[in-house]
């Protein structure tokens, strides 16, 4: 089994960053998924290069908008 971990850290101004490590191929998405729907409006996805490796390690970083911010 997968070990996986999802990284969340809300700046002062409540953007949210979402951060995925540890998965295999596109799948950091899916996990995110639910939570980038309750949290508010994704501003910026950053695939880094781990995300283009299928054999590797997945990591993606979201900035989420949040009502507050």
């Amino acid at each position: 089994m997968e070990h996986h971990e999802l990284v969340i850290d809300i700046a002062p101004d409540g953007t949210v960053k979402l951060e995925v490590q540890g998965v295999s191929g596109p799948s950091c998405m899916e996990l995110t998924k639910d939570l980038e729907l309750e949290i508010g409006e994704v501003l910026v996805t950053e695939k880094k290069a781990e995300y283009f490796s299928v054999a590797g390690k997945e990591s993606t970083v979201n900035k989420i908008k949040t009502e507050r911010s």
